[in-house]
């Protein structure tokens, strides 16, 4: 079965869509969406419709700390931008999707893989796997084979060996990578909707499980639009310029 894993849509529409459009194409069979499904963008009711839609065809969803800042209110930790985001974001959110948030489980573990946003080790605290540390401490927290999460809008792949040894790699684009490794994986897989490795175009990540293959994918998507939505919602501007740059 093909897997597709999407994270940090951000209420992008137009990167929603046209990542969807093109897992489909590639053959997906079922979705694993890894939460922050609001913030930063200007759809964030369609973005959550459409992720309620696949869940109630069998789609795993977790919650994201986007999610829960529009649950709870942003954190005293939340920077301005993202702040003000999500103030306008809870008033554009009607019950029925409130209540959808607010029964996102933080991880979902399916036989030996699990699903989460950030990370295993402290999931309600958002923490960030910047290196190969939080890898490891990710990994270790876990009997799992495969983590796949979210959190860091920039795909990175790492291994975790018998040994206590952590390998990194940094995917390119549509080039399938075996898992074929003893010992455990780690697949950050990108932001759909807020990339920020330089390259505006959406990513995800596709798992052939028949195959036992990850793969990466960029798929563009006219960010101009969603930019200029982001500044028609009166959010702030340098919200509508980091889809341009992807950055």
């Amino acid at each position: 079965m093909k897997l597709a894993l999407i994270a940090d849509l951000h209420a992008n529409r137009e990167a929603v869509s046209a990542v969807l459009d093109h897992a489909r194409g590639q053959g997906a069979q079922r979705y694993a969406f890894l939460g922050d499904f609001v913030g930063y963008g200007a759809d964030p009711a369609w973005v959550i419709d459409v992720v309620r839609e696949h869940v109630a065809a069998g789609a795993i969803a977790v919650l994201g700390n986007h999610d829960a800042a529009a649950l709870h209110g942003p954190a005293t930790t939340m920077r301005e931008d993202p702040r003000r985001a999500i103030e306008w974001t809870r008033a554009q959110l009607d019950d029925t999707q409130l209540r959808f948030l607010a029964q996102l489980p933080l991880s979902v573990q399916q036989g030996d893989t699990l699903f989460v946003h950030a990370n295993t080790f402290d999931p309600p605290n958002w923490a960030y796997i910047v290196g190969r540390m939080e890898a490891a401490l990710c990994l270790q927290a876990t009997p799992c084979r495969l983590v796949f999460c979210g959190h860091m809008h920039d795909p990175m792949l790492f291994h975790l060996d018998g040994d206590g040894d952590v390998g990194e790699l940094r995917p390119h684009a549509g080039v399938a990578i075996a898992l074929s490794l003893p010992g455990q994986w780690l697949a950050i897989t990108g932001s759909a909707g807020q990339p920020r490795d330089g390259n505006p175009a959406a990513c995800y990540a596709l798992y052939d499980g028949e195959h036992n293959r990850l793969s990466f994918h960029r798929v563009p998507y006219d960010h101009e639009r969603a930019a200029a939505k982001i500044v028609a919602a009166g959010l702030p501007e340098a919200l509508a310029q980091r889809l341009r740059e992807g950055l």
